[in-house]
């Protein structure tokens, strides 16, 4: 069974009490305070592991509790720290607190401490001093962290397959990987997300099929608000849509726009576009769908005629893929790549918001940015050389710079100014 959200009981554990002990040993008259410190209570700690893929553990399970340390003895003996509890989750699960997230476990090994245990209450013989020579206190261990977490999985993947219902995304899973999604010859059949490894040359894509979309999915209409979630950490999205459609515009961009309602950053991501089921169809039909939804999507987007059964352009889509894929893990490698004289920083909304600031300049017109991270890589780039220009373009739109700069009211012409260079915000 396939689960990506759970509520759990998380505790950790209690620290031990401290001891009031005083030593009595034969021939040691009015001996002094012997009692111990408490043990530290465990820690419950989450670890990402490629090995798991679904929540359903925590349906079952909704308790997670680590162990409380003991209580300190006599003879300044410590009490011995509780056991920490480690949990292993599937990669891309979110924990949330109160609605805020503390943790996301994104890599394979990954550990969190999720709740922190108490620490052991001290001993009467930590109370010790030359005034107070027979202390008769000791401290209670503190309490463990206590809280019902909330966990989400979001799928990673290189990867992600969109589109309406019975657009052939289960066969193309099926056929380019090693998945076994259920297939049939109607709407939803796919109820839930599954994942495929498809190799090609000699590299391999991990491909994620989403159940179908429908007009208001980003709205709760079908499956699709349940499971949208998933296509937030692929790198690229294929967007299959059946030949057969009648309006093939119009479907390609009811797709594109619940994407848009869902996640403003959707709408950014890297896509590549096949045309389904095409093995029925005459070149010339074929070409007239294509011509149709280049009006639709643009005169630069990828748009290709697979046939799943008969593998019909399959591998010309998957080294597209790939090509994209590789293209936009190298940015987030560059971005995430930290130097000495350079602060470290993830791709957390929070942090990322603190890293740079979008201002418009009344004046001019333009929209200054700032921020040392933006700043350097705004340095080291050759303004007279394209790909050099288009790097940068990247890195912003990866760090969520070019979503500011939309809300901020920058269009294609507008002049963006990074520290002393200036240039457009698109090719023009």
């Amino acid at each position: 069974m396939f689960v990506d959200t759970a509520k759990v009981f998380i505790a950790a554990g209690n620290g031990g009490n401290g001891n009031v002990s005083f030593r009595h040993e034969i021939y040691v008259d009015k001996g002094g305070p012997d009692g111990g410190d408490g043990g530290r209570g465990g820690d419950v700690i989450f670890e990402a592991s490629e090995n798991v893929n679904t929540l359903v553990d925590f349906r079952f399970k909704p308790e997670l509790k680590a162990f409380h340390g003991r209580n300190g003895s006599k003879q300044n003996k410590r009490g011995r720290s509780g056991e920490d509890l480690i949990v292993k989750v599937p990669m891309g699960t979110i924990v949330r607190r109160k609605g805020e997230i503390i943790a996301d476990l994104t890599d394979n090994g990954q550990r969190v401490v999720i709740a922190k245990g108490g620490d052991g209450g001290f001993g009467n013989a930590h109370f010790k001093s030359s005034v107070r020579q027979t202390p008769r206190v000791a401290e209670l261990g503190e309490q463990g962290d206590t809280f019902e977490g909330e966990l989400e999985l979001k799928l990673i993947a290189d990867v992600g397959l969109v589109g309406f219902p019975n657009a052939g995304k289960s066969t193309f899973l099926s056929v380019v990987s090693n998945a076994r999604p259920e297939i049939a010859d109607y709407a939803f059949t796919t109820l839930t997300p599954n994942l495929g490894v498809a190799d090609i040359d000699n590299s391999s894509l991990l491909i994620a099929d989403i159940p179908g979309l429908i007009e208001g999915a980003s709205e709760g209409k079908g499956l699709g608000d349940a499971f949208l979630r998933h296509v937030e950490r692929t790198a690229v999205l294929l967007h299959l849509i059946d030949a057969y459609t009648d309006d093939i515009a119009g479907a390609y961009k009811t797709i594109r726009k619940e994407l848009e309602n869902y996640s403003s950053e959707l709408i950014q991501r890297p896509e590549v576009i096949a045309l389904t089921k095409v093995e029925g169809l005459d070149d010339e039909i074929i070409q007239m769908q294509i011509d149709a939804l280049r009006v639709a999507a643009g005169k630069s987007a990828e748009i290709f005629a697979v046939s799943s059964p008969s593998h019909k352009g399959l591998k010309e889509v998957l080294r597209a893929l790939r090509t994209k894929v590789e293209h936009v893990r190298a940015i987030e490698d560059e971005i995430n790549a930290t130097d000495d004289d350079m602060p470290t920083i993830s791709l957390t909304d929070n942090q990322i918001a603190d890293a740079w600031t979008v201002e418009k300049d009344q004046e001019t017109g333009h929209f200054i940015i700032k921020g040392d991270k933006i700043e350097k890589f705004a340095r080291r780039t050759n303004f007279d050389n394209f790909e050099g220009v288009n790097r940068l373009r990247d890195i912003m739109k990866k760090l969520g710079i070019n979503h500011e700069l939309s809300r901020a009211g920058a269009v294609g012409d507008s002049i963006i100014e990074i520290g002393d260079t200036e240039f457009p915000l698109l090719e023009q």
